[in-house]
């Protein structure tokens, strides 16, 4: 797998932007990780919290390699730099199978007896775009109308919006999964099916936007299969004690998914 190049450590010396055609507002380069920096920026952070209209206006940066992503320093956990990530212990989603993950993930978390249903059918209707949908999403999370307590925009450079979390060593699932590239892999495969985006991580917790989702109640039960398999605290430590009523509230036309570990 090639690597791209990393065009943060230009931003040291202009943290304008400018050199990468951006008008950024003041912010800061992150390296810090458990075992100490980092051989190079893993993201930037703005300063000052996200307003409206801040996902859209960093979305030039793709041209740069960099994806957008709201990042959330409330709630007493601090910013990334204080999340103890883990960039050198994670692997490449695209080496792993997303299927083969999620089954593996079934097997050691349901019930004895409970066969892995296997993957749900991808949606049929894929009209929306993705980018544009989780703009409109990371507005209406800046307007209050979500759980993040002090989001502010950040740029990680990724490929695709499901490598961002193991892009940067995002180890908050770790007692589900070490390697954060594995889950990486689940949502790569979400993006090809849902045309989902990754819009925001905090320390415990996961968001992303679906542009394409389940619309019939067959196909959300074996999507609320996969999010049991992904995230069990979903279910176990959620409002829904069964897949069904899961799939019914959290899943069946829902544009917004959420995840949170324990």
């Amino acid at each position: 797998m090639a690597t791209l190049p990393n065009p943060l450590p230009k931003l040291a010396a202009d943290p304008s932007g400018g050199v990468l055609g951006l008008e950024l507002p003041a912010g800061r380069l992150i390296d810090a990780t458990d075992e100490g920096p980092w051989h190079e920026p893993l993201l930037w952070c703005a300063d000052e919290p996200a307003v409206p209209g801040g996902w859209t206006a960093l979305a030039s940066a793709r041209r740069a390699g960099l994806l957008p992503v709201l990042v959330d320093v409330g709630g007493g956990h601090g910013g990334p730099e204080d999340w103890e990530l883990t960039p050198g212990a994670m692997s490449y989603p695209g080496d792993h199978d997303a299927e083969e993950v999620l089954a593996e993930f079934w097997e050691a978390c349901a019930a004895e007896g409970e066969e892995w249903p296997g993957p749900a059918d991808a949606a049929a209707d894929q009209g929306k775009d993705p980018d544009s949908v989780a703009a409109g999403f990371a507005d209406v999370l800046l307007d209050g109308g979500g759980p993040l307590k002090d989001p502010r925009p950040a740029l990680v450079p990724a490929r695709r919006s499901a490598d961002l979390p193991a892009a940067i060593g995002w180890m908050v699932p770790a007692n589900h999964e070490n390697d954060t590239a594995r889950l990486g892999a689940v949502l790569r495969s979400w993006e090809d099916r849902f045309g989902i985006r990754v819009v925001a991580l905090g320390f415990d917790r996961l968001l992303v936007s679906v542009a394409a989702p389940p619309t019939t109640l067959a196909q959300a039960e074996a999507v609320a299969a996969e999010h049991f398999a992904f995230c069990p605290d979903n279910i176990r430590q959620g409002g829904d004690t069964t897949l069904r009523a899961y799939a019914e509230r959290q899943v069946l036309g829902q544009p917004v998914w959420h995840f949170w570990w324990d």
